[in-house]
């Protein structure tokens, strides 16, 4: 069920809530529709929008490796409930509203100094992040055969929060389903299968990032769901957030990220339980803080129909 980020999380909070689907979501039950029209919209202040190269050519200077890649934009999102019969209200479908953006313009507006000052006052998150880049992050909750939760310790060498705890993950891929820009599209037809890639770009990109950082053959992971959006309040950061059963022991995780492809963005993994996996969260991006109140609402949810099993079963005894 989709709940606003204030009826969730104190005054202050690191993060906030978009989206919450404690069920967990398959693909069958997520669209994208990819469209210039959730683009960023340039700001008026010309001086504000000149900044966004000056920020750019200045973190360029001092990294030669900088690479200006191509980013899915958030815009917003559209959901469906079950239309009351059942009396759940939980989501059944989910729209992405996604536009198209890249790493230069996400250091110029939401890394720059500057980010607040990109934001317009609205209670519409669409029309309040307008002006920023907002690139959609994933992350991915792993919990192995004994039930413990997978973390990363960041590399000191990464651009955001290095040495901060985070769940594995990244970002899904315009190029991974062939966009390098928004091309005009002849006919629906061949906008609605644009839609369907990048909709399963989103979960097949998700499964990558794990399996590149963490070494854990895909083979071991199940199918992702889709448990929610969470965005960090400090430069307004969106984030999807999946949850993921992996097949091997703990004691298994070790092993095998030492040979993780991408190793070198992080300096440890750690496998750690839900209470350990608590107190790590005050080391976490606000976005990834968010990833795991995301995953203790899919817990509770979980709990909730335990305890309404059961306490059904003793009716009828």
């Amino acid at each position: 069920m989709a709940k606003l980020a204030e009826e969730m999380n104190p005054e202050g909070s690191q993060y906030q809530i978009l989206l919450s689907c404690p069920f967990g979501i398959s693909p069958s039950q997520v669209s994208v529709d990819f469209s210039k029209s959730h683009d960023r919209v340039p700001h008026p202040d010309p001086d504000l929008e000149d900044s966004i190269s000056q920020v750019w050519e200045k973190r360029a200077q001092g990294n030669s490796s900088l690479f200006n890649g191509q980013k899915f934009r958030y815009g917003s999102y559209s959901l469906d409930g079950d239309g009351g019969s059942g009396g759940t209200n939980e989501v059944q479908h989910v729209c992405l509203r996604l536009g198209l953006t890249d790493y230069r313009t996400f250091v110029g507006t939401n890394l720059s100094s500057l980010w607040e000052k990109f934001l317009v006052t609205s209670q519409d998150d669409s029309i309040r992040c307008r002006h920023t880049s907002s690139p959609l992050g994933n992350g991915a909750v792993i919990e192995t055969s004994d039930k413990k939760i997978i973390v990363l310790r960041r590399s000191n060498n990464v651009g955001e929060f290095p040495g901060h705890y985070v769940f594995p993950g990244g970002h899904p891929e315009p190029t991974a389903v062939g966009i390098d820009y928004h091309q005009l599209e002849n006919n629906v037809q061949t906008g609605e299968l644009l839609n369907k890639k990048v909709t399963q770009e989103m979960f097949d990109s998700i499964i990558c990032e794990v399996v590149e950082e963490t070494g854990i053959p895909a083979s071991s992971l199940s199918p992702p769901l889709f448990i929610g959006i969470s965005r960090r309040e400090l430069n307004v950061r969106p984030a999807m957030f999946f949850f993921v059963k992996c097949s091997h022991h703990s004691d298994d995780i070790p092993r095998l990220y030492s040979s993780a492809e991408d190793g070198f963005e992080s300096t440890q993994l750690h496998t750690v339980s839900l209470d350990e996996l608590k107190m790590m969260t005050s080391r976490m991006p606000g976005c990834h803080h968010g990833g795991y109140a995301l995953y203790e609402l899919m817990l509770q949810r979980l709990k909730n129909i335990k305890e309404t099993s059961v306490s059904a079963k003793e009716d009828d005894t």
